[in-house]
């Protein structure tokens, strides 16, 4: 009897520790230096000038799904709301996340963003929105890493079950495809910061 109270408190004790070390990850934090927030509206901008305007859907090659790109410079593009994986109200660094643009898009469907197809020609893969997010699938789960004052988006979903596939792990850097300007894994980082929208 004792050795079993024993052991349900030692996994009481590992799930505090648990549950402790993600708050304790710091948060990442929007152009005003506020942490980002679950559920509120924020743009995707740009941490350098001069490049491209913030985050919106774009129509790659004139059908459905819509791609996640980057608007013309001076646009801020569509916000962003954040959900992060675990019970948490603050987005922490390398913390996973899903992401979607607020409001609807032409295509009607989601805006969710998720890890689309690679293309063969640059071995770069698309990030793309228009269905669902289904977990325990990796492929919604993003997360922000602090690069100096700003920002990179990444996608290298952390493992919550015991048997998981290791991912290709990448970096969301931009690509400028046919005029168009799209955001991709697997180039240079992309340097971001985030402004609330509302």
């Amino acid at each position: 009897m004792l050795r079993m109270i024993g052991s349900l408190s030692f996994i009481w004790l590992l799930m505090a520790m648990s549950t402790a070390a993600q708050t304790q990850l710091p948060p990442v934090l929007d152009a005003d230096g506020q942490p980002l927030r679950s559920g509120v509206e924020y743009y995707v901008l740009p941490g350098v000038t001069d490049v491209a305007g913030g985050l919106t859907l774009v129509d790659r090659n004139g059908s459905c799904p819509l791609y996640v790109g980057f608007a013309p410079i001076g646009s801020r593009g569509i916000p962003v709301v954040f959900t992060p994986r675990v019970r948490d109200t603050i987005i922490r660094e390398s913390r996973d996340f899903t992401a979607a643009f607020s409001g609807a898009s032409t295509c009607v469907q989601s805006t969710a963003w998720m890890v689309g197809e690679e293309n063969p020609e640059t071995a770069r893969r698309y990030i793309v929105t228009g269905a669902e997010p289904r977990p325990p699938s990796t492929l919604w789960y993003f997360n922000i890493r602090n690069n100096g004052g700003v920002y990179s988006l990444n996608w290298c979903p952390e493992c919550l079950t015991t048997n998981c596939p290791r991912p290709r792990c990448g970096a969301a850097g931009l690509v400028d495809e046919n005029g168009k300007s799209l955001l991709v894994l697997d180039g240079p980082a992309f340097p971001f910061i985030f402004r609330r929208a509302n």
